[in-house]
Formats: C-alpha cells, sequence, structure tokens
C-alpha cells in the first residue's frame, strides 16, 4: 500500500518560517514510509527552499493548486506536460501576468497590496517573513497574494472577471480555476498506476477544503469545520493517530 501525505506549509507544517521545527516530523512521515506532497499557496520557489532544507524530493504543488511539479525520472511512466530542467510541471492555472492586469487597474480603487506592487520592506511588513526569504515569495507563477485592501468588494470584482480568490491563514490568493484538491487528485491517480494508495492531507484554511474532498483521511488544524475533515491541535497529534 502506497501512503501519501499532502501537507500545507503555512501554519501547518512550519508556525512561522523556520523549518527547523519541522525536521523531526518529517524525518517520523519518512520513517514510517509515507510520501510526502508539499500542496501549498508558496510558490515553486518556496518549497524548493523547505524541500532542500527537510530533504523531500517527492512532487509538489504549487499556488494553490496552480501546478504540479514531478521531478524527472521520479514516476516509471511518461507524463505529458511542460518540460524544464528539473521537473515535467502539469500548469492548471493561468500566468501571473494575467492575474496582475487585473489587480493593476482595480489597486487604486480598493487599495490593493500584493506582491506586484510591493516593495521588499512592506512584504517583511506585511508577512513578518525573513527578508532572504522575501525573493523566493516573490517569483510568483500562477498566483497573487493580496494583503491590504480599503473596500471589501475587490473581491467580487476580481472573481466576475473569472478568476478564483481564496482565503489562506492569513491573507486573500487570486489565481485561476485551479485548487489543491483537483492538483492532489492528479497526483493520486499517478501513484495508483503504481499500486494501491491510502491518501491523507492536513491543513488549517479554507484554501484546504478541497484537497480535504479527495483523500482518504483528512486532519484541520484548528477550529474550522469540514465535514470530512478530523480536527487537531497540531501537525504532532496527526503523527498519533495515523
Amino acid at each position: 500500500m502506497i501512503r501519501i501525505i499532502f501537507l500545507d506549509i503555512d501554519k501547518t507544517l512550519i508556525p512561522e518560517y523556520d523549518p527547523e521545527p519541522a525536521k523531526p516530523i518529517i524525518e517520523e512521515l519518512k520513517r514510517r514510509g509515507f510520501e510526502i506532497v508539499f500542496n501549498s499557496s508558496k510558490t515553486r520557489a518556496e518549497q524548493e527552499y523547505y524541500r532542500r532544507e527537510l530533504g523531500i524530493d517527492s512532487p509538489f504543488i504549487s499556488e494553490n493548486g496552480s501546478a504540479i511539479f514531478i521531478p524527472k525520472g521520479y514516476f516509471p511512466f511518461d507524463i505529458k506536460g511542460k518540460e524544464t530542467k528539473d521537473y515535467i510541471v502539469i500548469e492548471l492555472g493561468v500566468s501571473v501576468d494575467v492575474i496582475r492586469r487585473e489587480l493593476k487597474r482595480l489597486e487604486n480603487f480598493y487599495g490593493l497590496k500584493y506582491y506586484g506592487n510591493s516593495s521588499k520592506e512592506e512584504i517583511v511588513e506585511f508577512t513578518g517573513m525573513p527578508e532572504d526569504l522575501v525573493p523566493l515569495a516573490m517569483e510568483r507563477e500562477y498566483s497573487e497574494t493580496v494583503f491590504r485592501w480599503s473596500r471589501e468588494s475587490w473581491k467580487r470584482n476580481i472573481e466576475e472577471k473569472g478568476f478564483a480568490v481564496t482565503m489562506g491563514s492569513r491573507f486573500f490568493s487570486v489565481h485561476g480555476k485551479s485548487d489543491k484538491g483537483k492538483a492532489a487528485k492528479l497526483i493520486i491517480d499517478f501513484y495508483r498506476r503504481l499500486g494501491p494508495v491510502r491518501s491523507y492531507a492536513v491543513g488549517d484554511s479554507y484554501n484546504d477544503f478541497p484537497m480535504f474532498d479527495v483523500v482518504d483521511n483528512a486532519f484541520i488544524i484548528g477550529n474550522l469545520r469540514h465535514e470530512k475533515a478530523q480536527n487537531v491541535s497540531s501537525i504532532v497529534e496527526v503523527l498519533e493517530v495515523i
């Protein structure tokens, strides 16, 4: 039986931005033979940083299900997608340039602040992110993160243009009609070509709900409610029940 665990990163695996507290959790999951798949709103560059720090080499999903990155040669069969130096990329979202054109049109009226119109100093202020990680977060390919706004109706306006707006741990993400569930299901289907699969997911926000819908066992950290997800206090508690 292949066991896959999809992990959100912010406030789920990593409370802030330091990967150190996550190392014993990842090591225990590896010891138990789990395939560890990040499924996060973070960018490819950010996830590559955490993958290096935590010693993970499996596929991962970036920017709220916008793209799946499969290391070349990871599966013993061909996968259709965009080929880069290191990955086969399955793109499910839209280009960040398309999203930024719409946000630019709205930013003055709605007082929008997002990566594309913020300085590094402002991003540190908005997020509390260490300065050395800011360039990785700014390497956006398929989504934008809205930090500030002056009128709530910006969300309806951007949705009317065909984009999705989802709530993460702290901020809103604007992306195409992709979600964490659609991407997770594709990865589960790839693993099923290798044998029977049991799937798990851990998250803490509304943008994790589509991921919970497609797995066998779901866990939500905190007080939000989802009909398929078991509430837990932390990812450490998840290790006690899986």
